[in-house]
């Protein structure tokens, strides 16, 4: 294995084996190759391999490193360097020097174990998803690795460290794990963030006088850090109480080899297990602002539930109206599903996406030979909606022949089928939706007004998805958690920009933009988190921001106009409506007149 030979003033040569794709060097604790020279820098040369060649790169403005007698600030390495960086010495080698044979033997064998035993622990990573069992599994595995009596996982709970799993060789626990531990060497590790082992604590120099050394008699001891990108996750620290097996450096290398990589899985694990947490507690907060299968946390929507809870036990008639996209199927469902005829037939019909040649058939049901292809008997959707609900979507698309039809068929709760004479009666609770205003088309002679008052008893409005507040974030939220179960995906979350854009657009199509909007980001998004680009919220199709000024402006002259036309154009009943000179009024108008002559007004 590729390696760096450390040879510093007042310490013994050290060997670094180079088994990461990117190695730091310098005088930091954080580093990889820790430099022991205070004239260094914290963070002085980092070492790359691409697969193929290890090169040298200083990390310093005008830092060099001496190599081969030579200065570099970039070197690729070949076998045999010699780089000098102040005071250390270091040799690199493609290739370990051979020693002796048994070394080499017990060297070898350690790492392959240690190797082994970490594709082991992978695999089985695959398939364990509690964090608990995984970090148990990977306490066994380090026990076995090191033939260790006893074995401890401490993970970092903020600025405390935590005892997660104590296990012997048994693979039992250990319940009194506390007591089995060296506050002095922990704190060491932690410290320098750099593995210590002892391989005969009771006669060490640096730690056989610690009082916790003395208490505990202990014999041999590893601990070594759990490092993610310079940030400490926690400590593996292992201990053997008989004198027989005492741990040798060759131990503690594989044994860092291993922790290197596990804490990759570990740090990789605790993500998965606080996502795990936040998505559950993000499931119980939708819980709560849950109504059916429709999620509204602003004071509108919930007014809107409240309603819906006192008319949905009743047999009353319900005019739902709102934008196109504002959920009011959902709704006339909810209605339903909190009756009592739960349980029966919930019949829909768009009256706006049937021919007006097919509708009342699609209503009312056909005798065969009616009219042409009329091949059979067929019931419509009254008779289908017997002892249920009739939903009347789209409800104010209908022609004024057909509202005739069915509003008899509402008044007297019976229907007749197309081409023939005998009458059904039907037992039917009407629910109507649309986006019209009916009121204007009752106006206008385009809509029936007896009709209008036989469908809208109650009248129950549901507002724009602009007009809910922090409901969009929410209801795209439930909807982005849906639709990750649906087609299986790895999305996660929107960014910032994804918020702030999602809550400054206007949402002309409401939900079911909101929805299409989400659907496509999840399946063509190439990150874990969805951004406004995803959402196709660039800036172009933002509204832009105006000033106050401006705002205030159009605010004026828009309101002026409404209550101008209805004053019937009276500028002196306006000018007192409004509390104003009449003067304003016309300086208004003249302002409006000179706009329109430049072709509207200039924004």
């Amino acid at each position: 294995m590729p390696s760096l030979r450390l040879a510093a003033p007042g310490q013994p040569p050290s060997i670094y084996h180079l088994y990461k794709k990117i190695t730091s060097l310098g005088s930091g604790p954080d580093n990889d190759l820790i430099l022991p020279d205070p004239l260094i820098g914290d963070a002085y040369a980092s070492i790359h391999f691409d697969g193929q060649t290890y090169t040298i790169t200083t990390l310093q403005r005008k830092a060099e490193v001496v190599v081969n007698g030579k200065k570099r600030s970039k070197h690729k390495l070949t076998h045999d360097d010699k780089l000098t960086i102040g005071s250390c010495e270091l040799r690199f080698a493609l290739v370990d020097d051979a020693p002796a044979a048994e070394e080499e033997a017990v060297s070898t064998v350690a790492d392959l174990d240690a190797y082994h035993k970490l594709f082991d622990f992978s695999e089985k990573l695959m398939h364990q998803r509690d964090l608990g069992e995984l970090l148990d599994t990977l306490m066994d595995l380090v026990i076995e690795i090191t033939n260790a009596d006893k074995g401890f996982l401490i993970l970092m709970e903020g600025d405390t460290l935590d005892i997660k799993v104590a296990r012997n060789l048994k693979r039992e626990n250990i319940s009194d794990a506390v007591s089995q531990l060296s506050d002095s060497i922990i704190a060491k590790v932690v410290h320098t963030r750099r593995p210590v082992i002892i391989s005969d604590a009771m006669h060490d120099v640096e730690f056989a006088a610690a009082k916790s050394v003395m208490q505990l008699r202990l014999t041999s001891v590893i601990c070594v850090p759990l490092l993610d990108r310079g940030r400490l996750l926690g400590l593996i620290y292992v201990g053997n109480d008989s004198v027989v097996d005492l741990f040798q450096e060759q131990m503690m290398r594989a044994l860092t080899v291993f922790s290197s990589q596990a804490s990759l899985i570990i740090a990789n694990a605790m993500l998965l297990d606080e996502l795990r947490v936040d998505n559950r507690r993000l499931n119980e907060r939708l819980e709560q602002f849950r109504f059916g299968e429709i999620v509204g946390t602003s004071a509108v929507m919930q007014q809107v539930f409240r309603r819906v809870e006192k008319i949905a036990p009743t047999d009353i008639s319900v005019m739902i109206t709102g934008e196109t996209g504002t959920g009011k199927e959902l709704i006339a469902r909810e209605i339903h599903a909190r009756s009592p005829r739960t349980g029966k037939p919930f019949i829909t019909i768009n009256c706006g996406a049937i021919p007006e040649n097919l509708l009342e058939s699609e209503l009312f049901g056909h005798v065969k030979g009616a009219f042409t292809g009329a091949i059979a008997t067929k019931q419509g959707k009254f008779q289908a909606a017997d002892g249920g609900t009739l939903f009347l979507d789209e409800v104010g698309e209908l022609q004024l022949e057909l509202q005739v039809k069915l509003l008899r068929a509402i008044q007297e709760r019976i229907v007749i089928r197309v081409g023939d004479t005998r009458s059904e009666p039907v037992d039917i609770r009407i629910l109507a939706a649309t986006n019209r205003d009916l009121e204007k088309e009752i106006a206008g002679g385009r809509f029936r007004e007896d009709l209008y008052y036989r469908l809208n008893v109650v009248n129950l409005h549901l507002p724009p998805l602009r007009a809910r507040g922090d409901d969009i974030i929410v209801v795209a939220r439930y909807l982005m958690a849906r639709f990750t179960r649906e087609f299986d995906a790895r999305v996660k979350g929107f960014s910032p920009n994804a918020t702030v854009a999602m809550r400054k657009h206007a949402w002309p199509g409401n939900i079911r933009e909101l929805e299409n909007r989400i659907k496509k980001a999840i399946v063509l998004c190439d990150s874990t988190v969805i951004g406004p680009d995803d959402l196709g919220l660039t800036s172009d199709v933002l509204p832009s921001i105006m000033n106050l000024a401006d705002a205030k402006e159009r605010f004026q002259r828009e309101y002026i106009n409404e209550v101008l036309a209805l004053n019937n154009g009276n500028r002196t009943k306006t000018a007192r409506d409004l509390g104003v000179d009449p003067r304003t009024i016309f300086r208004h108008l003249e302002k409006e007149s000179d706009d329109d002559d430049l072709g509207g007004p200039l924004e």
